[in-house]
């Protein structure tokens, strides 16, 4: 697994920084940006303990409503107030959220190199003036924070396509990392009420393709054209995110029975073969794709095809991440592996 998720990661690097020399057809790009992005997050989300972060079902069902507000909202806002004035406070905001998120990306890479001591002893931090608050962070913390806090300051000052996509893609690795549906059926809850959600604000409303024009924020990838009027395709950080997480909870349902990456290899080319539909159906129409509305089927579709076939639906629809034991170590050797 460990040499696999390392190619993956040169792959990504690679491939995010390769349209600064040469021609990549942004179609490809898209395609597998895409999938690494989500291969990568996979692997990351395997710990002996589960994700911090659970979804339950009444979230599930609330999050295609509060994403609906959020982006009416968005869209209110760029209407009625000044478009500068509204992505300097975006900006401000994914200053501080895109040096959290980068710091913890590198931070893996980062503390093999430092003292154990400063890995292991948590520093605590109260809040001037609001002394209840309080936050924990080590010094290895803090050193991966320093090249996040000059990563996001060229960001902020440039607004270079690169540095977008560079936080973007922190930001999907640490979603799909540290976030835990829990349960199938809570994926399953979320992924087809996002499948709504992205059908209606499409194709029903000019608002989600206007917000995502006019916000000037890491919150999708953006891949250079040779088209002078269209000079970058557009992948939504949900469209990675959301599908991810199931895909990772399919990984880590995989480890937790100690067998080989069935379920995970199913529902990860599920996703691929979303994101190539969407791909193909975008340019026969020459217009925007709710991305989810071909993803969401494919990944559950082929999911579901796969432990039927194998004859296993009660044991993937019981399965409940909360009380899943924490791996040995012998478990771990037997974890899931792709051939290299």
């Amino acid at each position: 697994m460990k040499t696999c998720e390392r190619i993956a990661n040169v792959a990504l690097a690679g491939l995010t920084l390769a349209p600064l020399f040469v021609k990549v057809d942004p179609n490809i790009n898209v395609i597998l940006t895409a999938c690494l992005t989500v291969y990568v997050g996979c692997y990351r989300s395997v710990k002996p303990n589960p994700p911090s972060e659970t979804m339950s079902n009444e979230h599930a069902m609330r999050f295609p409503f509060v994403g609906s507000a959020m982006l009416l909202s968005l869209f209110l806002l760029f209407k009625f107030l000044s478009k500068d004035l509204v992505n300097a406070v975006l900006t401000c905001y994914f200053f501080v959220l895109g040096i959290i998120a980068l710091s913890a990306t590198l931070l893996p890479s980062i503390k093999k190199y430092l003292p154990k001591k400063w890995n292991e002893d948590a520093i605590t931090w109260h809040l001037p003036y609001f002394r209840s608050v309080e936050i924990e962070f080590t010094k290895s913390q803090i050193v991966a924070a320093i090249p996040g806090f000059f990563f996001c300051a060229w960001y902020a000052s440039k607004k270079h396509w690169l540095a977008n996509n560079i936080l973007g893609l922190a930001f999907c690795i640490q979603g799909i990392e540290m976030l835990s549906l829990g349960s199938f059926k809570t994926g399953a809850i979320l992924l087809a009420g996002l499948f709504v959600y992205d059908i209606f604000w499409v194709f029903f409303t000019p608002v989600m393709v206007s917000v995502a024009k006019s916000f000037d924020a890491p919150i999708k990838l953006l891949f250079p054209t040779a088209d002078v009027k269209r000079p970058f395709s557009m992948l939504g950080l949900g469209d990675i995110v959301i599908p991810g997480i199931f895909v990772a909870l399919a990984l880590r349902f995989d480890v937790s029975r100690v067998k080989q990456s069935q379920y995970f290899n199913s529902a990860f080319i599920g996703y691929a073969v979303g994101v190539i539909l969407t791909i193909i159906v975008m340019n026969w129409f020459q217009a925007a794709q709710p991305a989810l509305l071909y993803i969401v089927p494919t990944v559950i579709g082929f999911l579901a095809a796969h432990c039927i076939w194998n004859g296993e639906v009660k044991q993937l629809l019981e399965f409940d991440e909360s009380k899943t034991s924490t791996p040995s170590e012998e478990d771990k050797d037997a974890q899931p592996k792709k051939e290299d």
